[in-house]
């Protein structure tokens, strides 16, 4: 039914919408908290940034959604509805807690827990999920020491120059910086309810084969650059403020080095956690000065919700899929 339909996709946009809300503190909390923009600014500049990223990086990563944990055959337009029900009721919890969680991965364990409760273990591809499991272990590694080895470069470079000189310049290309994490955040996050989308036109025979029509990516960039800009100031603390205290030259080399493990990832169609990418970095550029400036115990808080975020959103999806399903 194009209701039902009109429906899901709705749901789909409010999902973008909670990740861009939560996810509004990858690309402005440093920014934020080396105090170089206040945050109505940066969000704005992260808002416009997301919005542009999906028309730039292409449609590889929404292809993994659609196509790479369940067959688009196998899917019905309830279970989008069910898997949708799991990512936004974990992911808006922990936005409301302050946690910095994957958003993404959320929705991967949505997908995961309404094909599990529909169509069994058997049925989920496995083959994908190996591509999804290498973004979740490398996006916090390889955040972290692509963040160490920026801010470690910068300091050595940079080591015969004033403090104040250096902190104003990097303020400056903070901005930059800022603008690009934001841009590949949107290119990787934003590409993630595209493939939704698609399912859903798909379930219900609205398009016969798999394309990311031009409309989707415009009302899912916008839904995604919406929540941005309303920000969720709890996440944002927590990762600005609470995990390290950073000078601008760290901000820099964090957003930088965190944009290019994305723009990898996006180009690649692996669906990375654009927050297990920035917190890595975040705590790579801290720790450059000195192991104690990060503080590590939140850092253990923000990885134990990462490894719920899976197990709990899939939980939540399976019991949807199930009362539905007892109603139709």
């Amino acid at each position: 039914m194009l209701e039902l339909a009109v429906g899901a996709i709705i749901a789909a946009l409010i999902f973008d919408f909670v990740n861009g809300w939560n996810d509004a503190a990858n690309s402005v909390a440093t920014v934020i908290g080396t105090r170089v923009l206040r945050p109505i600014h940066a969000v704005l500049l992260s808002a416009a940034a997301n919005f542009a990223g999906p028309f730039i990086f292409g449609v590889a990563v929404a292809t993994t959604i659609a196509k790479g944990i369940l067959a688009p055959e196998d899917v019905t337009i309830y279970m989008i509805i069910a898997g949708l029900a799991g990512a936004i009721s974990w992911a808006s919890l922990c936005t409301y807690l302050g946690l910095p969680i994957s958003v993404s991965h959320s929705l991967i364990g949505g997908l995961i827990g309404t094909g599990l409760a529909s169509l069994g273990p058997e049925k989920l591809l496995y083959d994908g999920l190996i591509k999804i499991g290498i973004g979740i272990v490398s996006s916090p590694i390889g955040g972290l020491v692509i963040g160490l080895l920026f801010a470690g470069a910068i300091i050595t470079f940079f080591a015969r120059y004033h403090p104040v000189r250096v902190n104003k310049t990097f303020g400056r290309l903070q901005l930059f910086s800022s603008a690009w994490f934001a841009l590949t955040h949107g290119a990787n996050d934003g590409q993630k309810t595209m493939g939704i989308i698609v399912l859903i036109l798909m379930s219900e025979g609205l398009i016969t084969e798999f394309h990311v029509p031009v409309w989707v990516i415009l009302i899912a960039a916008s839904a995604i650059a919406l929540g941005t800009f309303i920000g969720g100031f709890k996440v944002i603390k927590t990762l600005g403020i609470r995990v390290t205290r950073l000078k601008p030259y760290q901000g820099f080399a964090a957003e930088t080095g965190g944009g290019i493990l994305l723009a990898i990832f996006a180009t690649l169609g692996i669906p990375a956690s654009t927050t297990h990418a920035i917190t890595g970095s975040i705590m790579g550029a801290g720790a450059v000065r000195r192991k104690f400036a990060v503080r590590w115990k939140v850092g253990r808080q923000i990885v134990i919700a990462w490894l719920i975020t899976i197990p709990g959103s899939a939980g939540i999806a399976y019991l949807s899929t199930i009362i539905i399903e007892l109603f139709v």
